[in-house]
């Protein structure tokens, strides 16, 4: 492991910690609440964050195996989001919990085992318009959209 791989790990686990103490604390009246932003309760969007933003480990696993990406267009990820939010309307607080603590811990794993030269490795993706890094789908798709939501649950959940 490398000194960049080491900061990110270590970014990425703060993050994850911090959304599973908000939802561990996380009023049952709030959990229902719609965010503005997305209108999604809020449960439904921590668990698009622990889901599908953490899901975005699986880019990178194939940028760092050389692998092609799947065409990601933002009419895709409109898509998959949509069919997302509409399956776990329901969600529960032990479910997100579950994957939170689950998908954080294979992408913490995966990262902190990174060196700098799988950090390198690009691919294009069409939704952010060209090539990114694997370190950008961490920073960016993983801690910085991921960070976004949370943001917004917070606002709308008085964290």
């Amino acid at each position: 492991m490398g000194t960049r791989a080491a900061d990110l790990a270590g970014r990425f686990n703060a993050f994850n910690d911090e959304v599973i103490r908000f939802v561990e604390k996380c009023p049952e009246d709030n959990w229902g609440k719609v965010c503005p932003g997305e209108r999604w309760p809020v449960g439904v969007v921590v668990r698009h964050l622990a889901a599908s933003h953490y899901g975005a480990l699986g880019l990178a696993k194939l940028m760092v195996a050389g692998e092609k990406l799947p065409d990601l267009t933002h009419d895709v990820i409109d898509q998959m989001n949509a069919k997302h939010a509409e399956k776990h309307r329901n969600c529960t607080r032990d479910d997100v919990l579950r994957i939170l603590r689950e998908n954080g811990r294979a992408v913490a794993d995966f990262v902190a085992a990174l060196s700098d030269a799988d950090l390198d490795r690009a691919g294009r993706i069409a939704a952010v318009g060209g090539d990114v890094t694997v370190e950008q789908v961490i920073t960016v798709i993983i801690l910085g959209n991921g960070g976004e939501h949370f943001a917004d649950v917070k606002a709308v959940a008085g964290a």
